[in-house]
């Protein structure tokens, strides 16, 4: 009698719950259950993986000021250990990570999808983050925002591996390029970055499909750093008042010298890799190895210290203090540390150290022309907005997350006009995207001699997994 009554509430309880939440509405809140377990798990994860990266460089500045001569000790050190781990652990887990995430988004069919696991999962994670901190602590020019990419992206790969089969879920695809979004969202603390980097330099699709669980992962993710680090700006309200509308030609000049030299920088690396592919042998490694850190430490230690970490000082210094001056050969060793610390073979990325080498132009730039305050200011960061349209391509990505990073949106067409002038002036030097010919190498590592062609067929089928 009594279980006859509960059957009956039961299915009251059932009836009314169908009645106040259609089949649809349920459907999709199932299917958006993992995107925000990940989007939380990811949060966390690049929060963690900020702080360790922050503290690596503290200590790495540190060391050098106080012990200066231990630099030529410490960087061959860090840099043969971070290749070490990349090569003994997990091979794809070297570099940026956007490329890998590019091709693992490539990959993501059904027929293809067991490949993603070599470019994205556990061991891809750790790997990224271990040698990427042991490359910063050794003073290297390199950042965190790439291989955060990688990092939200294989949490995200390893949640949708955890549903259950009987769960309504969205295709692997959708989750590994939301999980890049959240990624770079939570690195930059710039959502709206996040999302114009997942549809301009990722997706190039249409994300109609999925663009609920794409917004939602973005804010989560977001929201996730914001509880533990606050409402940060990634640097901070740099002034921009007053500027005049002659000031306009002096952005677009400034982007397209920073345009330029992104493109040039990329072209170089990938010269750079191809004669890097030499060393095949353990030894020659080690040697390589040796050599490029001794000459990155005797640049740091006669030249400039400046050609060290991320950049993220150089920005700090150039845009909040009176002091916009800088050298020539600052904007050539902030090229030359990149391009030097990138083709070691340990993980690390180029977002950072390209904002850097913009502000450098920027403020160079502005040095040579006399112009101080507001004026200068907007030129380093048409200078970053360039540089960075120059490495990746994705000019309307790097005006909003400039934008976002400093909170001026008083300037957005200045940021705007730079992106597109860097990005036209980027093209006279390579026609093809710096991410998009390292994804090549990738896909043919995880797809295999023999399916080499299959990466271009994975495109076409996509369509069929929404």
């Amino acid at each position: 009698m009594k279980h006859d009554r509960f059957q009956k509430l039961r299915q009251q309880v059932m009836y009314g719950f169908e009645l106040l939440f259609p089949e649809k509405f349920r459907e999709n809140v199932l299917q958006a259950l993992p995107f925000w377990v990940a989007s939380l798990l990811a949060g966390l994860v690049a929060v963690g993986y900020a702080r360790l990266f922050g503290y690596a460089e503290q200590l790495s500045a540190y060391l050098f000021h106080s012990y200066k001569w231990s630099i030529f000790l410490l960087m061959p050190l860090c840099f043969s250990l971070a290749w070490w781990i990349v090569q003994w652990f997990a091979p794809n887990a070297r570099g940026s990570g956007i490329p890998q995430v590019m091709a693992a988004i490539d990959l993501s069919t059904p027929r293809q999808a067991a490949k993603v696991d070599k470019l994205l999962g556990f061991r891809i994670m750790v790997t990224k983050i271990a040698s990427s901190l042991v490359m910063v602590l050794g003073g290297a020019a390199v950042g965190r925002e790439g291989p955060t990419i990688q990092i939200a992206g294989s949490v995200f790969h390893l949640v949708n591996k955890w549903i259950p089969a009987r769960w309504p879920r969205l295709a692997l695809q959708n989750f590994i390029l939301t999980g890049a979004a959240a990624g770079l969202a939570a690195a930059f603390n710039t959502p709206l970055g996040g999302l114009v980097f997942a549809m301009e330099e990722l997706a190039r699709i249409h994300v109609k499909y999925f663009r609920t669980a794409l917004f939602s992962a973005v804010i989560i993710a977001g929201l996730t750093a914001q509880a533990i680090l606050g409402p940060y700006l990634y640097l901070g309200y740099p002034d921009v008042g007053n500027l005049r509308f002659t000031v306009f030609f002096g952005v677009a000049a400034t982007a397209v010298l920073g345009g330029l030299g992104g493109a040039a920088m990329c072209r170089i690396i990938l010269r750079a890799m191809k004669w890097r592919s030499r060393f095949n042998t353990p030894s020659k490694n080690l040697l390589f190895l040796a050599g490029a850190a001794l000459l990155l430490a005797g640049v740091a230690f006669f030249l400039d210290h400046q050609v060290m970490g991320s950049g993220k000082e150089i920005m700090n210094k150039v845009l909040f203090t009176p002091d916009k001056s800088m050298e020539g050969q600052t904007v050539l060793w902030r090229i030359f540390g990149p391009v030097l610390c990138f083709i070691t073979g340990g993980a690390g990325g180029v977002f950072a150290p390209a904002l850097a080498a913009g502000a450098s132009i920027g403020a160079y730039v502005a040095d040579l022309s006399g112009m101080t305050g507001a004026t200068a200011n907007i030129l380093i960061l048409s200078g970053m907005v360039g540089f960075l349209t120059g490495v990746t391509r994705t000019p309307f990505t790097s005006a909003i997350l400039v934008l976002e990073m400093t909170d001026r949106h008083s300037v957005i067409f200045h940021l705007l006009l730079a992106a597109l002038a860097a990005n036209l002036a980027a093209l006279l030097v390579d026609g093809h995207s710096f991410y998009d010919q390292l994804k090549k190498g990738y896909l043919k590592d995880a797809l295999g001699d023999g399916e080499q062609g299959n990466g271009e067929k994975a495109k076409e089928n996509r369509e069929t997994e929404k």
